[in-house]
C-alpha cells in the first residue's frame, strides 16, 4: 500500500502501489504545467465509509511513498482514462484499472 501526503492533511491518503504510481504521473504532468485540479478516492478497507476529495495546487508540498522498491509497468490505457478525468471539470477521480474489477496488485 503506497501513501500520498499532501501538504499538512492529518491522515495520509492511502493508495495501493500500482494505483498511486499511475496517479502520480497524472498529477505530475498537471502540476508540471502549473494547472489546479481536484483528486477524489473512496474511502479503502478500515476506513469510515464515504469518500475524500482534495484541491491540488502547484504550491502545496507533495510526496508519494511506495511499499514496492521496483516502480510499476505502467498501462497507458489506465493513465488516459485518469488524465482524462483530471481534464475534466469533475477532476483526478481514482477509477480501477481498465479490464479490471478492482485495481491490481
Amino acid at each position: 500500500m503506497g501513501t500520498l501526503y499532501y501538504g499538512d492533511i492529518a491522515t495520509p491518503i492511502e493508495i495501493e502501489d500500482r494505483a498511486l504510481a499511475h496517479v502520480k504521473v497524472v498529477i505530475a504532468t498537471k502540476l508540471r504545467r502549473g494547472e489546479s485540479f481536484t483528486l477524489s478516492w473512496t474511502h479503502g478497507p478500515g476506513q469510515e465509509v464515504g469518500r475524500s476529495t482534495v484541491w491540488l495546487h502547484p504550491s502545496i508540498p507533495l510526496r508519494f511513498v511506495f511499499d514496492d522498491p521496483e516502480p510499476a509497468l505502467l498501462s497507458r490505457a489506465w493513465v488516459e482514462e485518469l488524465a482524462n478525468s483530471a481534464n475534466s471539470s469533475g477532476g483526478l477521480l481514482l477509477v480501477p484499472e481498465p479490464g479490471t474489477e478492482e485495481s491490481s496488485a
